[in-house]
């Protein structure tokens, strides 16, 4: 299985894509999103403003510039409102579409933060089991490129720890 979790700065990542947890309008934000676009430089907000924004769990791709990987892909997350207005399979769909563009563009390796659960207020618990169901899913029809969960803080990736020890778990072989 080429999917794992790990503590860290997804800025420094030198992987061929990271994903950007971003808003709507791509124009950079806080969190995740305003420490990429930062570390990338004034060139990834230009090419964002060429973009003309993207619709909730959809996803762009743009040149990394100014990071050490070849591109940013940007996704934004649904806002938590409760969980009954579609929260989940806009979140899901987040990490399909950022799967599908890094293979249109030949990625072989891809970091992931937790989107949605910054300001967007996405259960932490919840948000971690969509994420992994999603790359363990895409894991195990296309092999060859390495996904990661990039956590920035110990309660995220204790989070998906958990998720991830049931995951692989389910996708260990049995033994007799």
């Amino acid at each position: 299985m080429s999917v794992s979790v790990v503590l860290g700065d997804i800025t420094v990542s030198h992987v061929d894509a990271i994903v950007n947890a971003a808003n709507c309008s791509l124009l950079g934000g806080s969190g995740v999103d305003g420490a990429i676009h930062r570390a990338a430089g004034p060139e990834l907000l230009r090419a964002c403003q060429a973009l003309g924004g993207c619709e909730t769990g959809q996803a762009k791709i743009t040149p990394a510039f100014a990071l050490p990987c070849r591109y940013v892909i940007h996704t934004p997350g649904p806002i938590w409102r409760g969980g009954g207005h579609n929260e989940a399979a806009l979140l899901a769909s987040c990490y399909r579409s950022c799967l599908s563009l890094a293979l249109e563009y030949g990625c072989r390796s891809v970091d992931f933060p937790s989107i949605s659960t910054g300001v967007y207020g996405f259960p932490l618990p919840q948000a971690a089991h969509i994420a992994l169901r999603e790359l363990v899913a895409f894991d195990r029809t296309h092999e060859g490129m390495v996904l990661r969960m990039v956590c920035h803080t110990q309660e995220a990736l204790r989070a998906y720890q958990v998720d991830w020890n049931m995951f692989y778990q389910e996708t260990k072989p049995h033994e007799e």
